[in-house]
């Protein structure tokens, strides 16, 4: 577990650079919280950028598919269980 929560924490900050969100750290984003709508308040151009530097930083592809996206897209925890399952 402490693997999966290590690379959540190397999410949180990528998110963070990716979108320059310079007035937040990593301890700020919560693993569970949703990254879109009422959490994060994140839309589709951040989730393309996101989905960018996760192909760069991990070479993991999210693929095309809106429905798997959104599932994988919904908090940090889903990206880091996708990435983890995903990554070379």
């Amino acid at each position: 577990m402490a693997d999966l929560e290590d690379l959540e924490l190397e999410i949180k900050g990528l998110i963070i650079q990716a979108l320059a969100l310079d007035d937040m750290t990593p301890d700020d984003v919560a693993a569970d919280e949703p990254l879109f709508g009422d959490g994060l308040g994140l839309d589709s151009i951040d989730a393309l950028e996101i989905a960018m530097a996760i192909e760069e930083r991990f070479g993991v592809v999210t693929g095309d598919d809106p429905d798997a996206n959104r599932e994988r897209f919904a908090s940090v925890r889903n990206l880091a269980i996708f990435v983890a399952q995903h990554r070379s």
